[in-house]
């Protein structure tokens, strides 16, 4: 057709991604539409269904690719607790902040799209791979108290995740410091240092 992009068969899904990650940006993840991410990508409107069902499967692959990249993230602030697992797992939360900043589109279909993860397979793998970063961080965190001491890792990882997404959500959008004078980071480093103080993982 004239004036469209020609896709050789594996590009066309993947641009359909990233059309549909902007549109999310720009609009919301409940406002686009499986047109407008064909258009926005500069092919035709019936172009996506070679790929996916309809306009809720191709808002799971932008979530699933999201936390694909999350979860490369995390594991490389986490860097295996180097140089102690502290330190490492702090560093998690800038990556957290950083993510939801810099990925904007990617961040609202994981999150904020409402799509069903355990509904999909490969989305559920994917976002239990960013979760297990997290726990394998509080599981080495804890690690130097006895074994009947430790906290749950999945409770503390569980916890965390909600405290670095309320953050993002109420502190780390718009404009710096228009709701709070402390930075995103800031708020999410003495938030994490309180929490992981009252369950004695920190050592005095």
């Amino acid at each position: 057709m004239p004036g469209r992009k020609s896709y050789h068969h594996g590009n066309l899904r993947q641009a359909l991604v990233e059309a549909t990650a902007a549109l999310i940006e720009a609009q919301g993840p409940q406002a686009f539409t499986l047109a407008e991410a064909a258009r926005s990508a500069e092919v035709s409107a019936a172009a996506p269904y070679r790929h996916f069902k309809g306009r809720d499967d191709l808002l799971e692959e932008v979530a699933r690719q999201g936390f694909v990249e999350f979860t490369g993230r995390l594991e490389a602030a986490f860097d295996q607790g180097r140089p102690k697992p502290l330190t490492a797992f702090l560093r998690m939360g800038q990556a957290y902040l950083d993510f939801a900043a810099e990925r904007p589109g990617y961040y609202m279909a994981m999150f904020e799209s409402g799509i069903s993860v355990v509904g999909n397979a490969d989305l559920a793998a994917a976002s239990d791979g960013a979760r297990g970063v997290l726990v394998t961080a509080a599981e080495a965190l804890s690690s130097r108290l006895p074994a009947a001491d430790r906290p749950p890792a999945r409770m503390v990882a569980n916890h965390i995740w909600a405290l670095s997404h309320g953050v993002v959500e109420l502190f780390g959008r718009g404009r710096p410091g228009s709701r709070s004078p402390v930075a995103a980071s800031e708020m999410l480093e003495s938030g994490a240092l309180i929490y992981l103080r009252g369950l004695g993982l920190i050592p005095e």
